[in-house]
């Protein structure tokens, strides 16, 4: 009687097994329903494997949480897994689905850095695309030690995240995010516009610093070059540059609207009060305010010029005709934004 009560438990013990495993298998074999479009997953850094998978069994990606759980961990493949944004088209079983997260392709989100912000303003446009804080861009914009890895020309970031449209992991940290852009800096500055910079006299930090104020200067591309010849032609003669986005970099907390006593203010980038260049760019200039910077416009005597109302400038070689001109498109025209170049 013992023996076959042993031998009843020894089979149901068996069964039991042999069912689990049935179950296991069927689990993992299982395939999810195709996904109209992809279902997004986010992997959350420092989640505990289990809450991922019942998420991922909350959006029919998976058929058991516990047994995916299982699985991972059997495989070491829960330790593997980056943080980040997975897409799912489904048709796949608990595997594929493992296989995909372990992939690391994350899904991309496309970010557009125009031409001219500031870091400031880059770190707050990629905080908002869920990049990570603004303040650790800001942080990383003065790490020496982290731009020195970079290899980069100058103390600060500015002038050197290039703007482009980035296709970027959604899990990229902001050193990565960096990395790319400052890459995609060196990409663009050839040898021969670094040689061009060195035939006019300019550091690549001073031709990216004038760039920057280019870039800010110029409404219409097709003036970069002889707004370029401008400021050459100032620098030449020891006249200040006298740009009011300067000014304005140098104020904190402007509102863009610069005002008399700032004219005045003493700092480093008033370039109504110190002589020569900044000392570094006051934005993040594209390839063509860096080339306008290195190659000016041939034949242009200019040395001052203000903005009409179509946002062109109107060029001029004498005090006396860019006065009139300031008369005629700032004072008695409808135009708010004051010259870029004013007079001494």
């Amino acid at each position: 009687m013992r023996r076959t009560i042993l031998l009843l438990a020894a089979t149901a013990a068996i069964l039991a097994t042999v069912a689990a495993g049935l179950a296991l298998y069927a689990a993992l074999l299982w395939r999810s329903p195709a996904f109209t479009p992809a279902i997004v997953v986010e992997v959350r850094r420092g989640e505990p494997f289990l809450a991922l998978a019942r998420r991922l069994a909350d959006a029919g990606a998976i058929a058991d949480a516990r047994l995916f759980t299982l699985l991972a961990r059997w495989r070491g493949d829960d330790r593997r897994v980056r943080s980040g944004e997975y897409e799912l088209a489904g048709n796949a079983t608990g595997p594929e689905v493992l296989a995909a997260l372990v992939s690391g392709k994350q899904r991309l989100r496309l970010v557009t850095i125009p031409e001219g912000l500031t870091v400031e303003q880059i770190a707050l446009l990629l905080e908002s695309a869920g990049f990570g804080p603004a303040e650790r861009f800001r942080a990383l914009a003065s790490d020496q030690e982290f731009i020195a890895r970079l290899a980069l020309p100058a103390p600060h970031l500015e002038g050197y995240l290039f703007p482009d449209t980035y296709a970027f992991e959604s899990g990229a940290t902001p050193e990565e995010i960096i990395a790319r852009m400052t890459a995609r800096f060196r990409e663009m500055l050839t040898p021969d516009l670094a040689q061009a910079a060195e035939e006019r006299g300019l550091t690549i930090d001073q031709a990216v610093t004038l760039a920057s104020i280019i870039e800010k200067e110029a409404a219409i591309a097709a003036e970069r070059p002889t707004i370029s010849a401008v400021f050459h032609n100032r620098l030449k003669r020891g006249m200040p540059l006298q740009s009011d986005p300067t000014v304005l970099y140098g104020v904190n907390g402007s509102d863009g609207r610069i005002r008399s006593a700032d004219l005045v203010r003493a700092t480093p980038y008033n370039t109504y009060v110190i002589p020569g260049l900044p000392p570094g760019p006051i934005a993040n200039p594209g390839r063509a305010s860096i080339e306008a910077a290195v190659r000016p416009a041939d034949g242009v005597s200019a040395l001052y010029f203000v903005a009409r109302n179509d946002r062109t400038h109107e060029f001029n070689d004498t005090l006396a005709a860019h006065n009139r001109a300031v008369n005629r498109w700032q004072r008695g025209g409808v135009a708010a934004t004051p010259p870029p170049v004013r007079s001494e």
